[in-house]
């Protein structure tokens, strides 16, 4: 009888659930959607119980494909850095404030204060952001101090879907390297920190490796989503990292770009290896024992959808008349614009940023139209500017050292453009390499899983026996001499306007 693992990936505008036999091959996926909610311009938050219904549903529909008995593991994974507050009930207290949530730029000094801004840096391997998950604990504690007094749990996003799952509370290690709360060294919460911040470590669940099994499936899942009750779950991992096992990134040398709504730059460590500037994350990997090194841009395909939305209403009706994807019409006038957007430079700075300028302030610019400007060359000047923020990260890897093998690998939803992946390669100068699997950060989950339910060998192991390449881009390098002149300007540009920012900031 065939045997089957399932992986979920709780992403910000879905949940999706992907079906894998034992020969590693994606066999069914899913998809469930819920709203993102921005009540006020820096905040971004969403309520856990939908997460929950969207994977029920999303089950459901999967087990349709086979026989639920066949099932022997569960991977999970999803948006990182999320808060989800339970009271004593397991009931939710409080939207969760999510990754891209930038209300906290206060409780981020706060914390600095009470720990110490090189001290945190020292333990957690990355100074505090807006986006983790310590400062929304503080927040609520400093605007809700009537909410904050029921806490008993605090969980990232994954993990509410774990409780649901199992009715058990654990981590991976991955994930927790997010918090703001990690010794990611030890690979163990950080009792120095926990303590300085008067946070109680019963609050939060055990953590884990990533292939551990960390729990069974119960009778309420079973007659919910029809998943065998004692199935196990394990612990899974934060959705970059399982996204890095989907893309096969185990090895020193391996470096992947994930297209997504942000943009990621991954790269493996065998050991902690740290930016002493801050500008790059340090987290655990989620191959056990492992670390890597990652540069995050809050709005990469965000910026994109951000065009389409605003910007490309002509084009999405015409999508529809024609039953074509608005992006690939959009991609299509890009095409009809010169390599450097006939002089308009983008910054994709439209929810703050996170890497290399950790700055909740930051804007999005069009910078250099002019009369001549036409759509093409904005749309254009967008993917381009996504790029050079990827490529912000790709030079500081570089610059502190990393071992580097000379070709990327790019995945996510704007990775299925051969325009844009071209692009990719002549901005950041490197070969960038597309994967036959597309599923992404689920595909690791159910990796993650077959390998802790013993189905599959080492998570190193398994990765070389199922990730394979299917097309590559090599850099044209007169593009590359036009895009290495622009990419002068466009670091000027932050520095330049960084004032201007945060003089705007205190207006809107």
């Amino acid at each position: 009888m065939t045997k089957y693992v399932i992986g979920i990936d709780l992403g910000t505008s879905g949940v999706k659930s992907v079906l894998v036999d034992d020969n590693g091959r994606v066999i069914a996926s899913t998809v469930g959607q819920y709203p993102l909610i921005t009540p006020k311009p820096t905040w971004a938050q969403q309520d856990p119980q939908l997460w929950w219904q969207a994977t029920v549903d999303s089950l459901k529909t999967l087990l349709k494909t086979i026989g639920a008995g066949a099932i022997i593991g569960i991977g999970l994974t999803g948006q990182m850095h999320g808060s989800v507050f339970l009271d004593e009930h397991g009931e939710v207290l409080y939207p969760a404030m999510l990754w891209c949530d930038q209300r906290t730029a206060r409780e981020c000094d706060e914390i600095n204060e009470i720990v110490g801004k090189d001290r945190v840096f020292e333990i957690t391997c990355n100074p505090v952001l807006t986006g983790f998950q310590a400062p929304k604990i503080l927040w609520l504690k400093n605007n809700h101090p009537d909410i904050f007094k029921k806490i008993k749990r605090v969980l990232l996003p994954k993990d509410y879907i774990r409780f649901k799952l199992t009715g058990e509370f654990a981590t991976d290690v991955s994930d927790a390297s997010g918090t703001s709360l990690f010794d990611v060294k030890k690979r163990a919460w950080s009792n120095e920190i926990l303590d300085a911040l008067k946070l109680p470590l019963h609050w939060f669940p055990a953590c884990y490796e990533s292939v551990e099994i960390t729990a069974k499936t119960s009778q309420e899942t079973e007659k919910l989503t029809g998943i065998p009750q004692g199935t196990p779950v394990v612990a899974g991992a934060g959705d970059q990292a399982a996204g890095a096992i989907g893309t096969g990134i185990t090895k020193e040398k391996l470096i992947s770009i994930s297209l997504g709504t942000s943009g990621v730059v991954f790269a493996f460590s065998e050991k902690p290896f740290v930016d002493p500037c801050g500008r790059l994350h340090t987290f655990c990997h989620a191959v056990p024992g492992k670390w890597h090194l990652m540069g995050v841009m809050l709005s990469a395909g965000g910026s994109f959808r951000w065009f389409r939305d605003t910007l490309g209403k002509q084009e999405i009706e015409q999508a529809k008349k024609e039953n074509r994807d608005p992006y690939e019409i959009l991609t299509s006038m890009a095409e009809q614009s010169a390599p450097g957007s006939d002089g308009v430079i983008f910054l994709p700075y439209l929810s703050g940023e996170r890497c290399p300028y950790p700055d909740p302030n930051a804007k999005g610019v069009f910078f250099g139209l002019s009369l001549k400007t036409t759509k093409a060359d904005m749309v254009r000047a967008v993917l381009e500017g996504v790029s050079f923020g990827l490529r912000d990260s790709v030079e500081i890897m570089k610059e502190i050292g990393l071992p580097f093998g000379g070709h990327c690998r790019v995945s996510g939803g704007g990775a299925r453009s051969k325009f844009w992946a071209q692009l990719l390669a002549d901005i950041i100068g490197e070969k960038m390499v597309r994967l036959v699997s597309e599923e992404g950060p689920a595909y690791g989950a159910a990796l993650l899983a077959g390998s802790g339910a013993k189905l599959f060998p080492s998570i190193e192991k398994t990765c070389d026996m199922f990730i394979s390449t299917r097309d590559e881009f090599i850099p044209d390098s007169g593009n590359r001499s036009i895009y290495n002149r622009i990419y002068r300007i466009y670091k000027n540009l932050y520095p330049a306007l960084k004032p201007s920012f945060d003089l705007m900031s205190e207006i809107s």
